[in-house]
């Protein structure tokens, strides 16, 4: 048992990105991440938010500083996590304790994420890869760059977007397409959409309508065959199970937004019970909350874990990406990301 009081720091991170990420929210350049640090190094977490989601950063320290004054003993155990930390204050904030607190456990017990949470050993599965709203041409010219991806990820949501579509699959006759509205479109928006969609060989539609219309993502999905993944309209466990019941398809689950790994599994396991399928998907976040995500790919449908390719200043060595965007692991204990420029091998 560990005897020591908690105290923890954290520290902002402003991400770089390698080219203007456009949604139907807006356009930035940067993304702001928090890397969270139990003492000692014992265990590391993230909280990476987008500004979309309204939670400020106040908000997110509250809960660090708050965490810092307690005087109990940390968990040994993961079964003790999630009652640990409790379910006050906003899912990022919650997510990087959260992850800080299994590093530090599996460290201590030398086994990674996935074998402490006796989870199947992660295969090589590929990821999607992310487009951005952009022109047609400057999409079509970015799917050209990435040729050996076989999944493109296709940020939708505006004007034009057939086009943009389009010129993809013009770009790249071969690659696998998913679409992601970002809840930019009206239900019979989302429907005439999906028409068109299906002609060029689109696999999924994440996200078409507003976060809290979970009957729109229902009428949507009874007008396709496409699967519609809800993604912003999944944050917690009743979320999953409306969804479900609505006639929702599939999820795409996000450690930042449901606040960690214990509510995710949860929510993953749940999913499965009522015959969803699933996505692991990222925020914008290095490569420490991404890697932690890919242990549980055992467990996946779909990856979507491309946020280390869109950032140019990850500070983070984790998961690998092989010439083919498949997901490799670190061999190395707890959630296994390293400083960039430490000389731990593994």
């Amino acid at each position: 048992m560990h005897h020591s009081n908690v105290r923890l720091t954290w520290e902002a991170i402003t991400l770089q990105l390698r080219h203007p990420f456009r949604l139907s929210y807006g356009v930035s350049e940067t993304r702001q991440s928090f890397w969270l640090r139990l003492a000692g190094d014992e265990g590391w977490g993230e909280a990476a938010i987008p500004p979309y989601y309204g939670i400020s950063d106040a908000a997110m320290i509250a809960v660090w500083a708050s965490a810092t004054c307690r005087t109990d003993l940390l968990p040994d155990d993961p079964a003790e996590i999630a009652g640990w930390i409790g379910a006050a204050g906003p899912a990022p904030a919650r997510c990087a304790l959260d992850l800080a607190l299994h590093d530090r456990i599996g460290r201590r017990r030398g086994l990674p994420l996935y074998r402490l949470l006796d989870l199947p050993e992660p295969p090589v599965l590929p990821t999607s890869f992310t487009i951005s709203i952009d022109s047609p041409a400057e999409m079509a010219r970015r799917a050209a760059q990435v040729a050996g991806y076989p999944i493109i990820k296709i940020k939708l949501g505006s004007d034009d977007d057939a086009a943009r579509v389009a010129a993809i699959r013009a770009a790249r006759p071969d690659v696998r397409l998913w679409v992601d509205a970002n809840a930019g479109w009206t239900p019979d928006e989302a429907v005439a959409q999906a028409r068109v969609l299906a002609s060029y060989g689109v696999e999924l539609i994440e996200q078409p309508v507003a976060r809290a219309d979970i009957a729109g993502m229902g009428y949507v999905q009874a007008h396709t065959d496409l699967p519609v993944v809800a993604d912003e309209s999944v944050q917690t466990l009743v979320d999953v199970e409306a969804l479900a019941a609505a006639g929702v398809r599939g999820i795409n689950l996000k450690l930042m937004k449901v606040g960690g790994l214990a509510p995710g599994l949860r929510m993953l396991r749940r999913a499965r019970e009522l015959g969803m399928r699933v996505m692991l998907g990222c925020m914008v976040e290095t490569s420490l909350g991404v890697t932690a995500m890919a242990h549980l790919a055992g467990l996946a449908d779909w990856l979507d874990l491309d946020a280390p390719f869109l950032v140019v200043n990850d500070p983070f060595e984790g998961i690998r990406y092989d010439e083919s965007a498949g997901v490799r692991l670190p061999v190395r204990p707890g959630i296994g990301v390293l400083r960039r420029g430490d000389t731990v091998t593994g």
